[in-house]
């Protein structure tokens, strides 16, 4: 029993749910975005950084390379000149920024990998949020096709005032015409008043007729043309 209550209810909260997803789907679909895009800022942002440090590197080594040149030129110098200590000295400083250069070209190469994925991410991530704005416009247009669906559905076909109006033309037009009605209640006057009797007698040829016909005045025409 527990379980039965319990899966009835796990089903009237998904379908609560799924009305309720309906019903605010537009809304959702906006919070989505905004998401989105702030997660995109985001990977923006952290980008920037990635390439600002990339070329902080970059000019950084290059200052390296710069002062081993330099120092490799007055070592020779050094040397030619005697001065073994001094190129010894040299020799000592240009070993550590070697050692430096080694380090900042694997971090720069590191920089260069994570900058590309990064960049690959952020283009991947943008077109597919401008996949969702055209989306968005393209969901917003039906969701006001179909909310007008509605609204004219509950209009036209769903009120009684379009019935009865509906009901009421229909009465109209399949009334009973007033022109046979008319004759009828001649008729019925006719056989109240006891003038109808007299008319058939008259039409079977005992006594006058009491009504003159079409038949009666084209056989006068006739005999008065000849």
């Amino acid at each position: 029993m527990l379980n039965v209550l319990k899966t009835l209810f796990l089903g009237a909260s998904a379908r609560a749910e799924e009305q309720l997803t309906d019903h605010f789907a537009m809304d959702l679909i906006e919070q989505k975005i905004r998401e989105s895009e702030g997660a995109l800022s985001l990977a923006k942002s952290t980008l920037a950084a990635l390439i600002i440090r990339q070329r902080n590197e970059t000019q950084t080594l290059s200052r390296l390379e710069t002062q081993i040149a330099d120092l490799e030129t007055r070592a020779r110098q050094a040397l030619a000149a005697g001065r073994e200590d001094l190129a010894a000295d040299a020799a000592a400083a240009i070993a550590s920024l070697e050692n430096e250069r080694a380090v900042r070209r694997d971090t720069l190469d590191q920089l260069a990998n994570r900058v590309a994925r990064t960049q690959a991410s952020v283009e991947k991530a943008n077109r597919r949020i401008i996949d969702l704005r055209q989306g968005m416009i393209s969901a917003r247009a039906a969701d006001a096709e179909r909310k007008a669906q509605k609204s004219l559905n509950r209009s036209i076909g769903n009120t009684s005032a379009i019935r009865e109006a509906e009901d009421l033309i229909a009465r109209v037009v399949n009334g009973p015409d007033p022109f046979a009605e008319s004759e009828v209640l001649d008729e019925i006057d006719a056989g109240l008043s006891q003038t109808g009797i007299r008319d058939r007698l008259g039409e079977a040829g005992f006594g006058d007729k009491t009504k003159v016909r079409a038949d009666d005045v084209l056989a006068r025409l006739k005999s008065t043309s000849l």
